[in-house]
């Protein structure tokens, strides 16, 4: 296994464990509470369950999701072999890590309605309050992972490290 390959899964491995143990406190300090707040209304913690994607949308399609995320997981794994770059090996663990850690709550987590936890229809924990949204550890990956990787293709940077 490469260096960057390396890389991309310990980035991955670093970002499921903070986001997961966010999530246990989350659950066990958060939920039930108000809103507590950091930033006045700009940034605060509140508890929230999420079954759609961002800012709810989907909800009903929670299985969807899921099997994007797979996919994505299967993706990555498979290009990380013939990986040579040092960013793409950090936009693509972040991103790894951050699906990966929503897809546990989809299939470990209770779904929104309280129910009993059903495989691939579990709710996604927000718990970070932006004020126009609620996100988790996971989610800020995921964005860090998106901006990472159109900066690289906006500059041409190939996953084997060539400049086009």
């Amino acid at each position: 296994m490469s260096t960057r390959a390396v890389t991309l899964y310990a980035l991955a491995l670093g970002v499921i464990a903070i986001d997961q143990l966010a999530k246990v406190l989350a659950v066990n300090l958060l939920q039930g509470q108000p809103r507590i707040a950091i930033v006045g209304d700009l940034v605060g913690l509140t508890f929230l369950r999420n079954p759609g994607a961002a800012f709810g949308i989907g909800a009903g399609a929670t299985w969807i999701f899921s099997v994007i995320a797979i996919a994505v997981f299967a993706v990555i794994v498979f290009i990380s072999r013939r990986l040579a770059s040092t960013w793409w090996a950090i936009g693509l663990g972040l991103l790894l890590g951050g699906l990966t850690g929503n897809l546990i709550d989809r299939f470990f987590r209770m779904p929104a309605n309280g129910q009993v936890p059903q495989f691939m229809h579990g709710a996604v924990v927000d718990f970070i309050d932006l004020h126009f949204f609620v996100c988790n550890i996971a989610d800020i990956a995921i964005t860090g992972a998106a901006v990472v990787i159109a900066l690289l293709t906006l500059k041409g940077t190939s996953i084997d490290g060539r400049e086009e």
